[in-house]
Protein backbone atom coordinates (compact mmCIF):
# COMPACT_ATOMS: atom_id res chain seq x y z
CA UNK A 1 0.00 0.00 0.00
CA UNK A 2 0.88 3.48 -0.93
CA UNK A 3 2.19 5.30 2.38
CA UNK A 4 1.56 8.54 0.65
CA UNK A 5 -1.58 7.12 -0.89
CA UNK A 6 -3.41 6.42 2.41
CA UNK A 7 -2.40 9.64 4.24
CA UNK A 8 -5.63 12.01 4.41
CA UNK A 9 -5.51 15.70 3.19
CA UNK A 10 -6.88 17.92 6.20
CA UNK A 11 -9.01 20.29 4.77
CA UNK A 12 -9.04 24.03 7.07
CA UNK A 13 -10.66 26.97 5.63
CA UNK A 14 -11.09 24.98 2.02
CA UNK A 15 -13.88 24.52 -0.32
CA UNK A 16 -13.74 21.03 -2.04
CA UNK A 17 -16.20 20.32 -4.79
CA UNK A 18 -16.42 17.02 -7.49
CA UNK A 19 -17.54 17.19 -10.45
CA UNK A 20 -17.76 13.26 -12.17
CA UNK A 21 -13.60 13.51 -12.41
CA UNK A 22 -13.11 17.36 -11.72
CA UNK A 23 -11.94 18.34 -8.55
CA UNK A 24 -12.26 21.75 -7.64
CA UNK A 25 -9.78 23.34 -4.66
CA UNK A 26 -10.94 26.81 -3.37
CA UNK A 27 -9.49 29.12 -0.80
CA UNK A 28 -8.23 32.39 -0.01
CA UNK A 29 -5.60 32.55 -2.74
CA UNK A 30 -7.78 31.54 -5.34
CA UNK A 31 -9.42 28.25 -7.06
CA UNK A 32 -7.65 25.30 -8.36
CA UNK A 33 -8.87 22.35 -10.51
CA UNK A 34 -7.75 19.09 -11.79
CA UNK A 35 -8.85 15.97 -13.89
CA UNK A 36 -8.40 13.18 -11.63
CA UNK A 37 -8.12 9.52 -13.07
CA UNK A 38 -11.25 7.36 -13.46
CA UNK A 39 -9.49 4.31 -11.58
CA UNK A 40 -8.64 6.43 -8.71
CA UNK A 41 -11.65 7.40 -5.88
CA UNK A 42 -11.46 10.85 -4.25
CA UNK A 43 -14.00 10.63 -1.05
CA UNK A 44 -14.40 14.10 0.28
CA UNK A 45 -15.31 14.66 4.05
CA UNK A 46 -16.00 17.92 6.15
CA UNK A 47 -12.38 17.70 7.52
CA UNK A 48 -10.17 15.75 4.86
CA UNK A 49 -9.84 14.35 2.26
CA UNK A 50 -9.78 10.36 1.17
CA UNK A 51 -7.94 8.99 -2.21
CA UNK A 52 -8.12 4.83 -2.46
CA UNK A 53 -7.20 3.33 -5.32
CA UNK A 54 -9.87 -0.05 -6.63
CA UNK A 55 -6.78 -2.35 -7.02
CA UNK A 56 -3.50 -3.60 -6.76
CA UNK A 57 -2.83 -2.78 -10.77
CA UNK A 58 0.55 -0.90 -11.41
CA UNK A 59 -0.92 1.81 -12.80
CA UNK A 60 -3.27 2.38 -9.96
CA UNK A 61 -0.37 1.61 -7.22
CA UNK A 62 1.25 4.73 -9.60
CA UNK A 63 -1.72 6.91 -9.88
CA UNK A 64 -2.76 6.43 -6.04
CA UNK A 65 0.28 8.61 -4.01
CA UNK A 66 0.57 11.11 -7.38
CA UNK A 67 -3.36 12.24 -7.22
CA UNK A 68 -2.72 12.27 -3.10
CA UNK A 69 0.16 14.77 -3.55
CA UNK A 70 -1.58 16.71 -6.63
CA UNK A 71 -4.37 17.29 -4.17
CA UNK A 72 -2.48 18.00 -1.05
CA UNK A 73 -0.68 20.58 -3.40
CA UNK A 74 -3.65 22.40 -4.68
CA UNK A 75 -5.06 22.80 -0.79
CA UNK A 76 -1.71 23.75 0.51
CA UNK A 77 -1.61 26.17 -2.96
CA UNK A 78 -4.96 28.17 -2.24
CA UNK A 79 -4.58 28.57 1.53
CA UNK A 80 -0.65 29.45 1.91
CA UNK A 81 0.45 29.84 -1.43
CA UNK A 82 4.30 28.63 -3.50
CA UNK A 83 7.24 30.81 -3.92
CA UNK A 84 10.36 30.30 -5.02
CA UNK A 85 13.22 32.99 -5.12
CA UNK A 86 15.66 33.66 -7.87
CA UNK A 87 19.44 35.53 -7.52
CA UNK A 88 20.88 37.12 -10.65
CA UNK A 89 24.72 37.33 -9.84
CA UNK A 90 26.76 39.10 -12.31
CA UNK A 91 28.39 42.54 -13.11
CA UNK A 92 25.53 44.58 -14.27
CA UNK A 93 22.98 42.02 -14.35
CA UNK A 94 19.68 43.23 -12.66
CA UNK A 95 15.58 42.99 -13.37
CA UNK A 96 13.08 45.95 -12.48
CA UNK A 97 9.42 45.97 -12.49
CA UNK A 98 7.95 47.38 -15.28
CA UNK A 99 3.86 47.75 -15.42
CA UNK A 100 2.58 43.62 -15.41
CA UNK A 101 6.21 42.36 -16.18
CA UNK A 102 9.89 42.43 -15.31
CA UNK A 103 12.46 43.84 -17.33
CA UNK A 104 15.84 41.65 -17.19
CA UNK A 105 19.25 43.24 -17.97
CA UNK A 106 21.77 40.10 -18.16
CA UNK A 107 24.38 40.72 -20.74
CA UNK A 108 22.95 40.40 -23.59
CA UNK A 109 22.89 42.82 -26.62
CA UNK A 110 19.05 43.66 -25.34
CA UNK A 111 16.90 43.71 -22.26
CA UNK A 112 14.55 40.93 -21.87
CA UNK A 113 10.98 41.64 -21.04
CA UNK A 114 9.26 38.87 -19.07
CA UNK A 115 5.15 38.91 -18.87
CA UNK A 116 3.88 36.27 -16.15
CA UNK A 117 1.06 34.15 -17.12
CA UNK A 118 -2.22 34.88 -15.16
CA UNK A 119 -2.36 33.63 -11.33
CA UNK A 120 1.67 34.13 -11.02
CA UNK A 121 3.44 37.21 -8.76
CA UNK A 122 6.98 37.80 -10.04
CA UNK A 123 8.15 40.83 -7.80
CA UNK A 124 11.40 42.26 -7.72
CA UNK A 125 12.79 41.79 -3.84
CA UNK A 126 16.39 43.91 -4.81
CA UNK A 127 17.65 44.18 -8.64
CA UNK A 128 19.85 40.93 -8.08
CA UNK A 129 16.61 39.20 -6.71
CA UNK A 130 13.43 37.91 -7.89
CA UNK A 131 10.51 36.18 -5.74
CA UNK A 132 7.83 34.34 -7.59
CA UNK A 133 4.72 33.48 -5.92
CA UNK A 134 1.46 31.77 -6.75
CA UNK A 135 -0.91 29.16 -6.10
CA UNK A 136 -0.37 26.68 -8.28
CA UNK A 137 3.33 24.60 -7.57
CA UNK A 138 3.84 23.64 -10.88
CA UNK A 139 2.88 27.02 -12.55
CA UNK A 140 5.21 28.40 -9.88
CA UNK A 141 8.36 26.02 -10.63
CA UNK A 142 7.87 26.17 -14.19
CA UNK A 143 7.88 30.27 -14.24
CA UNK A 144 11.29 29.76 -12.07
CA UNK A 145 12.67 27.86 -14.70
CA UNK A 146 11.86 29.88 -17.64
CA UNK A 147 13.42 32.82 -15.97
CA UNK A 148 16.39 30.89 -15.32
CA UNK A 149 16.77 29.97 -18.52
CA UNK A 150 17.30 33.12 -20.04
CA UNK A 151 20.53 32.54 -18.58
CA UNK A 152 21.81 30.25 -16.60
CA UNK A 153 24.45 30.09 -14.07
CA UNK A 154 28.03 29.06 -15.60
CA UNK A 155 30.99 27.20 -13.54
CA UNK A 156 33.46 29.25 -14.05
CA UNK A 157 32.34 32.93 -12.36
CA UNK A 158 29.14 31.51 -11.13
CA UNK A 159 27.07 34.75 -13.38
CA UNK A 160 23.43 34.01 -14.52
CA UNK A 161 20.29 33.99 -12.87
CA UNK A 162 20.05 30.52 -10.19
CA UNK A 163 17.68 29.46 -7.38
CA UNK A 164 18.88 30.81 -3.95
CA UNK A 165 18.93 27.34 -2.56
CA UNK A 166 20.88 26.16 -5.57
CA UNK A 167 24.65 25.62 -5.12
CA UNK A 168 26.63 26.04 -8.36
CA UNK A 169 29.99 24.18 -8.33
CA UNK A 170 33.00 26.29 -9.03
CA UNK A 171 35.49 24.91 -11.95
CA UNK A 172 39.39 25.90 -12.04
CA UNK A 173 39.17 28.14 -14.84
CA UNK A 174 43.15 28.04 -16.54
CA UNK A 175 45.87 28.59 -15.04
CA UNK A 176 48.93 30.95 -16.43
CA UNK A 177 52.55 29.73 -17.75
CA UNK A 178 55.73 29.51 -16.12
Amino acid sequence: MSRIGKKPIPIKDVTVTKDGNLLKVKGKLGELQMEIHPNINVEITKEEILVTRPNDEKQNRALHGLTRSLINNMVVGVTEGFSKTLDIVGVGYRAEAKGNGILLTIGYSHPIFFIPPEGIKVEVVTPNQLKISGSDKELVGLVAAKIRSFRKPEPYKGKGIKYSNEVIIRKAGKTAGK
